[in-house]
């Protein structure tokens, strides 16, 4: 049968796939809508499995908080080209993508695949589109009974981060400002921790080992090179963990000092206790 501009042009509108493929789905179907429709998905699926062995390391770092920021979600999706990964159907994807994890909270992306088939779906249509490999790496979600979650994505939305607060009492508008300070802090500095405690002992251990060889190499004493290397570690924690940096937008103050100050006014306990730092392919370096 002879398929019209005006089929062509419904299908298009209703699936976003290119006037040629449409036409060729409408003709293989005898046009019939929603068995062109199938047609498309299956082509989606199809240019999957040809692109599987490609690389997808553009694409987008995504959030999203709950309305009484008890819950923060964070997300990466991710495809083969930046030009790809600005386009609306692509962005589109990641919030549809991000908002079914936040409401169904899966444990990994395998059961978000295998229990949502929508998520499925929708991949398969933005791939039959616009022909590239797309896939979920990664998502977590953070959330508190007592505390507060806040989120800040990097212009471009390549580094996305997520940042959780417990025993939050008062001052959550307050907390909200600093939380974002903080986010941009955990952002633009990468620390390893949030405090001291948080290091690994391997990782303390290798860095004393390493700063008691260089400061015998300076030709130190050996009954010193236990103190030089503790100082030294004690620069290692203010570079690389969170509450000992120096801020960001201030540096006569640590981001610990934030927090004393927002406690101090307060009279509350409010205390960071995780973050995420999701930054665009990290994941598969």
């Amino acid at each position: 049968m002879a398929i019209t501009a005006a089929q062509v042009n419904d299908l298009r509108q209703r699936t976003g796939a290119g006037m040629m493929d449409c036409k060729r789905a409408l003709e293989e179907a005898n046009g019939d809508v929603q068995k062109a429709i199938e047609i498309l998905r299956k082509k989606g699926a199809s240019v999957a499995a040809k692109r599987a062995e490609k690389s997808a390391n553009e694409g987008l770092i995504v959030t999203k908080i709950s309305d009484d920021k008890k819950s923060g979600t964070i997300l990466e999706i991710n495809c083969e080209t930046d030009f790809v990964a600005k386009s609306e159907d692509f962005i589109n994807l990641a919030d549809f993508v991000i908002n079914t994890v936040h409401k169904n909270k899966p444990k990994n992306v395998e059961e978000l695949l295998t229990k949502n088939s929508d998520v499925q779906n929708k991949l398969n249509d933005v791939l039959g589109k616009v022909g590239e490999k797309i896939e979920i790496s990664r998502f977590d979600i953070l959330e508190t009974n007592d505390g507060m979650l806040v989120d800040y994505i990097h212009m471009g939305s390549k580094l996305g981060v997520l940042i959780k607060f417990d025993d939050v009492k008062d001052g959550g508008d307050e907390l909200s400002v600093i939380g974002k300070d903080m986010a941009m802090q955990v952002a633009a500095m990468n620390p390893i921790s949030i405090a001291r405690e948080d290091v690994s002992k391997n990782v303390v251990d290798k860095e004393l080992e390493i700063y008691k060889e260089l400061a015998k190499k300076e030709g130190k004493p050996e009954q010193i090179l236990e103190k030089i290397a503790m100082g030294r570690l004690n620069k290692f924690y203010q570079e690389n963990v969170l509450l000992e940096q120096a801020f960001i937008k201030d540096n006569s103050k640590t981001v610990g000092d934030l927090l004393k100050e927002f406690n101090s006014k307060h009279g509350s306990k409010a205390r960071v206790t995780k973050f995420d730092r999701f930054h665009l392919g990290d994941e598969k370096k």
